[in-house]
């Protein structure tokens, strides 16, 4: 299906990619021209349709970026993680999965070419690095929005893509462990801080800011003329 918003025609699919035994969902959005392509890492409890995260993509696509959201857990693991939460902690797993599904987008006949972004929020944004950090040639930008890139580990030290890390002023807990993992980071890296948000970025303008600055962030490191 295409639609057409603010002057660019997007090409919305619903896609399932196979990972190993299972398959997962996802929904590829792709502008016409489009200039690179953002895989998206939910976080904690969330899913492909997070609000949130679906805000960010419309905002990357109407600057002419192909956007893949996806679950990176089944229906039946996320009815299991609502209960107990400790999948959405399984970096480990989450990034496996993570690396496959890059590498399914770089394949993908309407983005084959195109350079590749991961946005990772809460644990998706470890999950995010960890996958940035094993695909140094795939991968050439993350933004990581109230992540947790801490959870990261060891592989915050290997990762080549130029990251942003974006953090609400009224998050000081997240803001503090951002600003560790941070200082583990070799590659070209920034921190902003939206003043006065909180961690899910709710309070009026504020998420707005976040795909603006993930909007910049993205356009500038993934278009054709970027090293």
């Amino acid at each position: 299906m295409t639609k057409e918003r603010t002057g660019i025609a997007i090409e919305h699919l619903a896609v399932t990619i196979p990972v190993e035994s299972l398959r997962l969902e996802g929904d590829l959005s792709i502008p016409t021209a489009a200039a690179g392509a953002v895989l998206f890492a939910h976080g904690s409890g969330s899913s492909r349709r997070s609000p949130r995260n679906r805000y960010v993509a419309d905002l990357l696509n109407e600057s002419g970026l192909a956007t893949l959201l996806m679950d990176l857990l089944t229906e039946d693991e996320q009815q299991v993680d609502l209960q107990t939460a400790h999948l959405r902690f399984d970096i480990p797993l989450l990034a496996k999965r993570l690396v496959a599904i890059t590498q399914w987008l770089a394949e993908h006949p309407e983005v084959v070419g195109l350079k590749i972004g991961h946005f990772g929020a809460s644990t998706g944004a470890a999950a995010a690095l960890v996958a940035a950090a094993q695909l140094p040639q795939m991968v050439r930008a993350v933004v990581s929005r109230g992540g947790r890139p801490d959870l990261a580990g060891q592989a915050l030290g290997h990762v080549k893509a130029p990251t942003l890390l974006i953090i609400g002023g009224a998050d000081p807990v997240v803001l503090d462990l951002n600003q560790q993992a941070l200082g583990s980071m070799h590659c070209e890296k920034a921190l902003k801080v939206v003043p006065g948000a909180t961690h899910l970025f709710e309070e009026p303008g504020a998420l707005k800011k976040v795909a603006e600055l993930a909007r910049d962030w993205f356009v500038e490191k993934l278009s054709s003329s970027a090293a």
